[in-house]
């Protein structure tokens, strides 16, 4: 068997982020590849956050004593192994069988949080019951308040500590790949028939997903989007449910029916940081939605600085987009973040080998960063800052 990871070959055990997205390439129906890949209109925005970070330079330091490195942190209180968190990832049940459940049992093992999305397909009942380590919980401001209520209620009572409120979808942006796949938008007699032969030539997703365990449903919208493999009628509730008249005062009725910590994902200004921690927000993540929203918007990164400096101590500013890597991580951490989300990642592992996919990537990022920091010289990563740094996102020296 010979797998090819970009242009190289690989043996048959992957060793990167790269490699399981290579080996989720190979088994998945291009359709939901390309969901997992895919971004906003020409894709800009996604390739900036991923070549940003790539022309950050890490400074290497010598003959320090970086015997013992530690890895670990807290967020919102809560102890992490390592400063990642799996990243709410939409429909991942489709990638594998009870996918969002054998990732949050992944991430408990290695320590880390895990982040169920609104349009999971394994509802936060079933994720919350497969592990016992509390996951966070992602909501979308809704039209039906009274929808967005209970799914809180539900959250809260699986157990969830941490509310993820996303915050920029207020329209939903435009992406041609699934537009061209058939996903969203009506399929001609001969686009179905593509489709049909494109998932008859993936017998293994076939056997796994299509046609083993539970049906595919949204766990978590059962009642207003029974059906998981109807795309028309999942894009029609999106259209109708995802709100534009939402506001900063809208925080306030959040707050009304969340206990715990509320965070703000999809924060790319500083002025915006700064009403996030006026209308007490406990945390933010600088996210451009994994360049899936709007295209021509900074890359994560080249946004991060600023807005660690607007919110200051007020509020903890987490990270995402574009982190393949433990370097990645290690970069971020030097520019003032507290941890980052990965979704892509955990996404093409899960594809490619279920929870010890996961699993494996989580140990890939560990590892990576543990040569990070004893190659910089740094043996905690609380300690990471500018000076970590060559060049910095624009290339400026750090």
């Amino acid at each position: 068997m010979n797998l090819t990871g970009g242009d190289r070959p690989l043996g048959l055990a992957p060793a990167s982020v790269r490699d399981y997205r290579e080996l989720a390439r190979r088994r998945l129906p291009r359709q939901l590849f390309d969901y997992i890949e895919g971004g906003a209109y020409e894709e800009t925005t996604m390739g900036a956050n991923l070549d940003d970070l790539s022309r950050i330079r890490l400074r290497q330091r010598v003959l320090r004593d970086v015997s013992v490195r530690n890895l670990g942190t807290t967020v919102l209180g809560e102890e992490l192994s390592l400063p990642v968190v799996l990243a709410p990832v939409g429909l991942a049940g489709m990638f594998a069988r009870r996918a969002e459940v054998q990732a949050a049992r992944a991430a408990a093992d290695a320590g880390v949080a895990f982040c169920e999305s609104t349009v999971s397909i394994c509802s936060i009942e079933e994720v919350a019951a497969a592990t016992d380590r509390p996951v966070w919980y992602q909501l979308y401001v809704m039209r039906d308040r009274t929808y967005a209520e209970d799914l809180m209620a539900r959250a809260q009572a699986a157990g969830c500590r941490v509310l993820v409120l996303t915050v920029d979808l207020a329209v939903v942006g435009a992406r041609y790949r699934d537009v061209r796949n058939g996903v969203i938008g009506p399929l001609s007699t001969a686009r179905k028939l593509v489709r049909g032969l494109d998932f008859a030539r993936h017998p293994a997703w076939l056997r796994d997903v299509a046609l083993g365990g539970k049906p595919l449903t949204f766990g978590n919208l059962e009642k207003a989007v029974p059906d998981a493999s109807t795309p028309d009628e999942f894009k029609s509730w999106v259209d109708s449910q995802f709100d534009p008249g939402v506001t900063w005062d809208d925080l306030a009725w959040v707050r009304e029916h969340w206990s715990g910590p509320v965070v703000l994902k999809g924060i790319l200004d500083p002025d915006d940081a700064r009403e996030a921690v006026e209308h007490g927000a406990d945390a933010i993540i600088v996210s451009n939605h994994g360049g899936r929203q709007l295209d021509d918007v900074p890359s994560t990164i080249t946004a991060l600085p600023p807005i660690v400096d607007a919110v200051g101590d007020a509020a903890e500013v987490l990270v995402d987009g574009g982190i393949r890597s433990g370097l990645d991580v290690v970069k971020a951490l030097a520019l003032g973040a507290r941890a980052c989300l990965v979704g892509r990642p955990w996404a093409y592992s899960v594809a490619a080998r279920g929870e010890k996919g996961v699993a494996h990537v989580l140990r890939i990022l560990r590892d990576e960063m543990e040569v990070a920091l004893g190659l910089t010289g740094i043996t905690d990563v609380g300690d990471l800052d500018g000076s970590a740094l060559v060049t910095a996102p624009g290339g400026e020296t750090a």
